[in-house]
């Protein structure tokens, strides 16, 4: 198995087994070698089964040649020589021709007439890969003056902006899988069951100690009432959850130990005990929080009676 062909046999077996697996056993986006490591176990061993193969065949024709007479030897080892010095002759004799050269006993044919200190120049043709690729350039160019200065189609400003907005696009939906990319300005409130139970257990693991169990504050302030310190709403909420409150006396910041998206999970919570009655209250702190986004409320019309007439008494 020491042959360059034996080599390549395995490597097209290797490639050829990744290939086949991969296209199997994938369902999704991801490879199946990436979601399930352990394929790789099972693409070694087929290839270990396949490398033995192999080396059985070059022991049985090592064992088979030394069977041979000598004079059978020296004709089968003739034979491999002249196959040796044939492998690939006709992708040597197609790249010779490509080459539009001559041989040096044929150059005097194509010698030119200068002479430059006894320096002579021949007068070779262009290789025909090259000829061949100046005349597809030509076809192209022609296609593409057709296709893009007569028929008008799109330019490369038009390309651009289709080529941006499928990226925005695609950078939209790969944001609704990476929930820790959310921050201060982009988080929202999270309304989902499983994110609320998330955000439940992360204020019960960290949280209680400092404002108790149903919200209704200790140490720190009341988070069922509408009163905040450092202003309500997901993204107050959110941003004093990451960078802490009042300097000297207020929560610290947890960005160092929750995620992003960790954090945007416990602030919905948090948003989650508005309205609702604690055991033991405690009283309202900071300023009453009037959301800026809300809709504002209708004005009702006052209807007035002109013919209404005032009684009065003496």
């Amino acid at each position: 198995m020491r042959t360059t062909a034996s080599f390549l046999r395995i490597l097209g077996f290797s490639l050829l087994g990744y290939f086949l697996i991969d296209y199997v056993g994938t369902t999704g986006e991801t490879s199946i070698f990436l979601e399930q490591p352990w394929v790789w176990a099972i693409l070694g061993v087929i290839m270990l089964f396949y490398t033995a193969g192999e080396v059985s065949m070059a022991a049985l024709r090592n064992v088979l040649y030394k069977t041979l007479k000598p004079e059978a030897q020296a004709k089968f080892d003739e034979e491999e020589a002249l196959a040796e010095a044939n492998q690939f002759k006709w992708i040597k004799e197609k790249y010779k021709a490509s080459l539009g050269s001559k041989e040096i006993a044929q150059e005097h044919e194509i010698i030119l007439d200068h002479n430059y200190d006894g320096i002579q120049e021949l007068d070779n043709n262009l290789p025909p890969w090259w000829v061949y690729m100046f005349y597809a350039s030509i076809v192209f160019a022609v296609i593409y003056l057709v296709r893009f200065e007569v028929l008008d189609d799109y330019n490369q400003a038009e390309e651009y902006e289709v080529a941006v907005a499928e990226a925005k696009a695609e950078i939209e939906e790969w944001k609704k899988t990476a929930k820790d990319l959310v921050d201060v300005n982009t988080v929202t409130l999270l309304t989902d069951a499983s994110d609320i139970n998330a955000g439940k257990a992360i204020f019960t693991n960290n949280c209680i100690a400092c404002h108790k169990a149903d919200g209704g504050g200790g140490i720190g302030p009341n988070l069922t009432d509408q009163h905040w310190i450092l202003g309500g709403g997901i993204k107050n909420v959110f941003k004093t959850i990451s960078e802490g409150g009042r300097d000297g006396k207020g929560m610290i910041s947890w960005k160092s130990e929750l995620k992003a998206a960790e954090m945007a999970q416990v602030a919905s919570f948090v948003l989650s005990l508005q309205g609702t009655t604690p055991t033991e209250p405690k009283e309202a702190e900071g300023e009453l929080w009037v959301n800026p986004d809300a809709p504002a409320a209708p004005i009702k019309d006052v209807v007035t009676d002109s013919t209404a007439v005032q009684l009065t008494s003496n």
